[in-house]
């Protein structure tokens, strides 16, 4: 097997961990691949970068290659997903002020209870809310949208999304620009820690199993180097079932704290790992079980699904033709490629490439390629599920 150098683009967040971990811990190497990761300042620098060919693949906010299939946020070169990289580990949080007035009204920042957290939140907002979100096409975004607008705030409209990169949220929410935010770990402890806010919500709470960060590539790199396609999904499928094992956070952690990724210190790290995170200045701790997850429950596997309803979201939005942008964004979502370069391992992949999103209210056992694969819990807070068989 030929030794290959694939550049790769990350963001600095505690989700990039699965190409970190594979070029660090030796699962590239066994593929004959060297990971060159190149860290970006945004989302925005870093989906021009795999556009324009100066990176191959890409640890990318997992509506962004569906944005670009239906011609939003100016598109771009075709975008494949040949793995999710991560699901959830995102957290919702308030400045300062906003937390003393919520406090104030009797919140009890219990941070489980997304109905109570958002209904707060709309009562306690002297005006219009200010949310901070990493990029216009994100995970953060859509959950704000869905959480608000089901809570009779209807958003986009009634509140203003900021873009901020996830490093400077806490500079932002300091300064006054932003009242709150949802970003990925470890940037709202950061903002925890400098005393300028405090963490309302896990996003799990909203969505308990969305998909987070995507490894992402040109769709025409994927068809002219299938065999490298392959090779990159099985050096992060082995780094990913590593890191799901409880054994391996401290190294973990000391990995990605140092100055080439993070560069912060490994316990604040550390707390998304393992989901006790600091939700106050004053140490207040809550614990978040499966706060972030990279392998357990078939979390790598790209769900034709979740495509589809990532497109039917920027749809409703935007006014795009929803039938037509479920197909598109199913299409994003390359399990086809998954399955092929899984199969020749121990790996148990889900019979289907498509469920109903939203309707497990448990564990639940479905059928797999080698046994008996159990999924997890992956209720929206609302109740209400997302049928991808279902005409729009």
């Amino acid at each position: 097997m030929r030794g290959v150098s694939i550049p790769v683009g990350f963001m600095p967040l505690v989700d990039a961990a699965p190409l970190i971990v594979a070029q660090e811990m030796g699962f590239a190497a066994e593929e004959g691949l060297t990971l060159a990761l190149r860290k970006a300042p945004s989302w925005s620098s870093l989906r021009d970068m795999l556009s324009f060919g100066q990176v191959d693949a890409a640890h990318m906010l997992s509506p962004v290659p569906v944005a670009t299939a239906l011609g939003l946020g100016g598109a771009g070169m075709p975008l494949s997903v040949l793995s999710v990289l991560s699901v959830n580990g995102n957290v919702i949080g308030v400045s300062a002020p906003l937390a003393d007035a919520l406090r104030a009204m009797g919140h009890d920042f219990a941070f489980g209870d997304a109905e109570a957290a958002g209904q707060a939140l709309i009562g306690a907002a002297a005006s219009r809310l200010r949310i901070g979100v990493p990029f216009p096409f994100s995970m953060h975004a859509e959950l704000l949208y869905y959480w608000l607008t089901a809570l009779g705030l209807p958003a986009p409209q009634n509140v203003d999304i900021r873009t901020v990169p996830p490093p400077l949220m806490a500079d932002a929410i300091r300064a006054g620009e932003i009242d709150a935010f949802c970003v990925g770990e470890p940037w709202g402890s950061i903002a925890v820690d400098q005393g300028h806010g405090a963490l309302l919500l896990p996003g799990k709470a909203i969505w308990s199993f969305a998909p987070e960060k995507v490894l992402a590539v040109r769709s025409d790199w994927a068809g002219a180097e299938a065999g490298l396609s392959g090779r990159l999904i099985r050096a992060v499928w082995r780094a990913s079932r590593w890191l799901a094992r409880p054994e391996s956070r401290a190294l973990t952690a000391e990995l990605l704290a140092r100055s080439d990724y993070l560069n912060i210190p490994a316990e604040v790290i550390d707390r998304a790992l393992t989901g006790m995170l600091t939700i106050s200045p004053g140490g207040v701790l809550r614990s978040v079980p499966d706060f972030v997850e990279f392998h357990k429950g078939a979390a790598g596997f790209p769900w034709r699904s979740q495509g589809s309803w990532i497109a039917m979201q920027l749809a409703s939005r935007t006014g795009l033709d929803r039938s037509r942008a479920k197909a598109a964004g199913a299409e994003v979502f390359r399990s086809d490629l998954y399955r092929a370069a899984l199969k020749e391992t121990e790996a148990d992949l889900p019979g289907a490439s498509a469920k109903l999103e939203g309707a497990n209210a448990q564990a639940q056992e479905v059928a797999s390629q080698s046994g008996t694969l159990i999924l997890p819990r992956d209720r929206f807070f609302d109740g209400r599920f997302f049928d991808p068989a279902e005409d729009f």
